[in-house]
């Protein structure tokens, strides 16, 4: 079987924090036996080889120069409420130059089945070559794209138009599924996968924990609540850092590490220091993804606050979730999007209401006083984690699904 696959975003190098989801669906998608192939766009940054860990690579460009690469990987929207404005006039590029360049490998060779990672801006481009080449596609639905599709009426066509051309739809939430359905998507046709995580990837040695808890500047006591993710609004961290004082006043050995980077960065430093919590929150910035496993090592409590931002947008299931779960961490995060799909509140972790500054703060000091509470949320989730959420899990229901389409259309 070979798949060829149509994203916007991937890790533009080994240990890059961009979509590493996407890239943990083509690899083990590859370690099924099913030959992938990945079309991306150009980056600046992009540095990927030929092929890699099984999957095969072919940039497309599309911008004159390579400064002008705002498309895809986490950057076309501004703190991911709205598109920036150079990303209009390279839409048009940039779909074109998708469409090319799938053209020209599937006239290269044969594939069995086209697989677009978001309906929007991918699924367009991935429609027209399907049926140019009569193959079946499958579109994966991931958050962004179907809050483009709700706030646009033009979108929203585009979409349903997508929708209707594909043979399969999967998204990685029940309720990103059933927004999806409200847009116009078959629900016979559409199914949940939610994303996996690797438990063996985050089963570090207790010195990694310590080397990063010592990079910190924590003191042997302190208990330590890690946030990552990108720095926009429907991350939520703002209303994290609006609880640390709550938390400090009933659990002073609280100390808050921020892992990542983005568009609200400066200004919750500026929150964080307008609270005096200067020392009490450290801003870790861009961490390897490879040294993200040490980080939830040496974590006490992984907090996931994400929010719908005031334009609407929500994630979808974001993976640090799921990571924190492979870690073996009491989770405390939202009570929306994927997250009740994952997390059985009071077993695997707590799940709390969004924007609730107050909600958060007693669950992160419950958790914070008791030691064996956080242990046993910990190893539930991992549990969990290894006999259901896990990446091999999850390839296996792809693979399966192309076998199921590829074999309706060779039926038709």
């Amino acid at each position: 079987m070979r798949v060829l696959m149509l994203t916007s975003s991937y890790p533009k190098f080994r240990g890059d924090t961009t979509a590493p989801f996407i890239e943990s669906i083509a690899t083990h998608i590859a370690a099924q036996g099913v030959e992938t192939h990945v079309s991306l766009p150009e980056h600046r940054e992009l540095k990927r080889g030929a092929v890699e860990d099984g999957v095969h690579f072919y940039p497309y460009r599309y911008a004159p120069k390579k400064e002008w690469t705002l498309w895809g990987y986490a950057e076309a929207l501004r703190a991911d409420v709205k598109l920036k404005r150079g990303v209009y006039a390279l839409a048009p590029l940039a779909i074109g130059s998708s469409f090319q360049k799938m053209m020209q490998l599937t006239a290269r060779e044969k594939f069995d089945v086209l697989h677009a990672h978001w309906v929007l801006p991918n699924a367009p481009a991935a429609v027209l070559v399907a049926r140019a080449r009569n193959l079946p596609l499958v579109i994966s639905m991931h958050g962004s794209d179907v809050f483009m599709a709700e706030k646009n009426r033009a979108f929203g066509s585009i979409a349903r138009w997508c929708f209707d051309n594909a043979a399969w739809l999967t998204a990685c939430s029940d309720e990103l599924m059933q927004r999806a359905l409200t847009l116009g998507a078959d629900e016979n046709k559409t199914e949940l996968i939610p994303y996996g995580a690797d438990a063996k990837a985050f089963h570090v040695q207790p010195q990694d924990a310590q080397r990063v808890r010592a990079q910190l500047h924590l003191r042997n006591d302190a208990v330590m609540i890690l946030s990552v993710g990108r720095m926009v609004h429907k991350k939520g961290f703002e209303f994290l850092v609006r609880a640390m004082p709550q938390i400090l006043q009933r659990a002073p050995n609280a100390h808050l590490a921020l892992v990542g980077y983005g568009d609200l960065h400066d200004a919750l430093k500026a929150q964080a220091h307008s609270l005096g919590l200067n020392g009490h929150v450290t801003f870790a910035g861009r961490v390897p993804r490879q040294e993200i496993p040490a980080y939830f090592a040496a974590a006490d409590i992984v907090s996931v606050p994400s929010v719908r931002d005031d334009a609407g947008n929500v994630d979808g299931l974001p993976n640090v979730a799921l990571e924190a779960m492979a870690a073996g961490k009491a989770i405390v995060a939202s009570n929306i999007a994927g997250f009740p799909d994952v997390i059985e509140d009071g077993a695997s972790g707590v799940l709390v209401p969004e924007k609730n500054a107050e909600a958060l703060a007693d669950a992160i000091v419950q958790l914070a006083r008791d030691e064996n509470l956080r242990a046993s949320l910990g190893e539930r989730a991992r549990a969990k984690i290894r006999a259901q959420l896990n990446w091999d899990t999850v390839a296996r229901r792809f693979v399966a699904g192309y076998a199921r389409v590829i074999q309706q259309t060779g039926s038709e």
